[in-house]
């Protein structure tokens, strides 16, 4: 199976932004956030994502690292700023399993799509996709 990465070029330029490697030699940061993107764009559970992006276990814990880290943030932050021809944000609405509902006061992505009612849940995943990706 081919499966979709992000560009090396492309992604040189996201590596100071992931935390460096500790310890055990982990999977390929390019492979598990093409994985994490690939899962989000096609509204995939974590479980169904392709083999080639390594364990998915693996895919779903850095999403959520990550994020609680605040480095898609950070990303996102970057890629507004880059002058590209177009640059898109998926605000698609997806269904969500009801144990996302014990989600921690705040979400994952606090202060990034602004203010919400108290007790509101995040209805859409922000993910920025340059033209040339598409």
């Amino acid at each position: 199976m081919t499966i979709w990465l992000i560009e090396e070029g492309k992604f040189e330029g996201l590596k100071p932004y992931f935390p460096k490697s500790r310890g055990k030699p982990r999977v390929d940061d390019r492979l598990v956030i093409s994985g994490i993107a690939y899962v989000l764009r096609n509204g995939l559970r974590w479980k169904d994502a392709p083999r080639e992006y390594g364990p998915s276990k693996t895919l779903y814990n850095r999403f959520v690292r990550w994020s609680r880290m605040g480095i898609f943030a950070k990303i996102l932050q970057k890629l507004s700023k880059c002058k590209t021809e177009i640059l898109m944000m998926d605000a698609t609405h997806l269904k969500v399993h009801r144990t996302a509902a014990s989600l921690k006061k705040g979400g994952l992505l606090p202060g990034i799509l602004g203010e919400r009612k108290e007790g509101s849940a995040l209805s859409y995943m922000p993910f920025v996709m340059a033209s040339e990706d598409r």
